[in-house]
C-alpha cells in the first residue's frame, strides 16, 4: 500500500509540473488547446516531467547500491567523487572533440566515471578508518582535486562558461530531441532489481559473498558500472543533482530496511517525489523565471545530510 501511495503522489505531482509554466495551460482548456499550447506540451512539459522522474529515481537507485557496495550510508555519486569524473570526461570532450555528438559526450563521461568510481573503491579499500564519515570526506577530497583539475582545462582552453552552463543541474533546457538518452538508465535500475539479492550479500563483504558462491569482484564491477552509466547519464543531459544519492536511501532505510530488494522501489519513487517537488519548488519561487534546481537540491540535502550525521553521532555517542 506505500508503493500504491508514493506512487499516487507522484502522479499528483507529474500533473502539476505539466501545468506549471510561462504558457499558460489549465485542465479545462485540454479539450481545446491552441497548436502553440500544444507544441509546448510535446516538446518541452512532458519530456522535463519525464525527466524529473527517470533522473531522480535512477540517481536516487545508484545512490543506493553505492552505499551497499562499500557498506557506508554517507557514500553516494556525489560523495564518491563519481560525478566529478563524469564532469571532467565530459569537458575533455568539447575540448578536444568539438561540436562532438551527445553520445560520444556520455562515452567519455561513463569511462571516466568508471574510473573515478574504481579509484575510489580502491582506496576505500586500502585505508583503515574507524569512523563511517571518514570514507565520504575522501570521496569528496578526491572529488575537489577532479574539480579543480576540471576547472583549469576549462581556464587553459577558453570553455569556463561551457563548463558552468553545462553542469548547473537545471531542467529548464531539457525539450524534445534532448532528454531521450536518459532511457539508457532505466535498464540500468532494472538491472539493480534483477541482481538485488547479490548486491546485498556483496554488501556483507567478500569472505561472506564467496561461501555463498557469490563472484565478489564481478559484483562489485557491475556495480560501479551501473552507478557510472546513471551518473554519467544525468550530468550529460541534466547536470550535477547534489545530494540526491545520499539523503535518499538513508531515508528509505529507515522505514524499508537494508535489502535492496525491498528498498529499490521505495528509494526510486521516493527519488523522483523529492526532485519532482524541489523542481515545482524552483520554477514558482521566482516565477515566471526560475533557479536551477541543483541550488535547490543542495541548499535540501546539505540540511538533511547535516541531520542525519547528527542522529548518527548521536547514536555512536549513546
Amino acid at each position: 500500500m506505500k508503493i500504491l501511495y508514493a506512487g499516487l503522489i507522484l502522479l499528483l505531482l507529474s500533473v502539476i509540473s505539466v501545468f506549471i509554466g510561462v504558457v499558460e495551460i489549465s485542465p479545462k482548456s485540454l479539450m481545446h488547446l491552441t497548436e502553440n499550447q500544444w507544441n509546448v506540451l510535446l516538446n518541452s512539459r512532458f519530456p522535463r516531467t519525464l525527466s524529473i522522474i527517470l533522473a531522480g529515481a535512477a540517481l536516487s537507485v545508484a545512490g543506493l547500491l553505492m552505499q551497499q557496495l562499500t557498506r557506508n550510508k554517507f557514500v553516494s555519486p556525489t560523495t564518491a567523487g563519481t560525478m566529478d569524473f563524469a564532469k571532467l570526461g565530459v569537458l575533455v570532450s568539447m575540448i578536444f572533440f568539438t561540436e562532438v555528438h551527445i553520445l560520444i559526450k556520455l562515452t567519455m563521461s561513463i569511462l571516466a566515471a568508471v574510473i573515478g568510481t574504481l579509484s575510489f573503491m580502491w582506496i576505500v579499500k586500502k585505508i583503515k578508518y574507524k569512523d563511517a564519515i571518514f570514507i565520504p570526506l575522501v570521496g569528496l577530497m578526491l572529488g575537489n582535486i577532479v574539480s579543480s583539475i576540471a576547472t583549469f582545462l576549462a581556464l587553459r582552453f577558453n570553455v569556463v562558461q561551457s563548463l558552468s552552463n553545462f553542469f548547473v543541474g537545471d531542467f529548464s533546457m531539457i525539450t524534445k530531441g534532448r532528454y531521450e538518452v536518459l532511457i539508457l538508465i532505466v535498464p540500468m535500475v532494472i538491472l539493480v532489481y534483477i541482481f538485488a539479492h547479490h548486491f546485498t550479500i556483496v554488501g556483507m563483504g567478500e569472505s561472506f559473498s564467496k561461501n555463498l558462491g557469490i563472484s565478489y569482484e564481478k559484483m562489485m564491477h557491475l556495480g560501479v558500472i551501473i552507478a557510472a552509466v546513471v551518473s554519467a547519464t544525468v550530468v550529460v543531459t541534466i547536470g550535477i543533482l547534489p545530494f540526491l544519492g545520499l539523503i535518499v536511501p538513508n531515508i528509505v532505510a529507515i522505514y524499508a530496511g537494508d535489502h535492496l530488494e525491498r528498498a529499490v522501489p521505495y528509494t526510486a519513487l521516493l527519488g523522483a517525489i523529492i526532485v519532482m517537488i524541489a523542481d515545482i519548488f524552483s520554477r514558482l519561487i521566482i516565477f515566471p523565471y526560475e533557479i536551477p534546481i541543483g541550488l535547490t537540491l543542495g541548499i535540501l540535502g546539505s540540511v538533511v545530510f547535516l541531520v542525519i550525521l547528527l542522529k548518527r553521532r548521536n547514536s555512536y555517542a549513546s
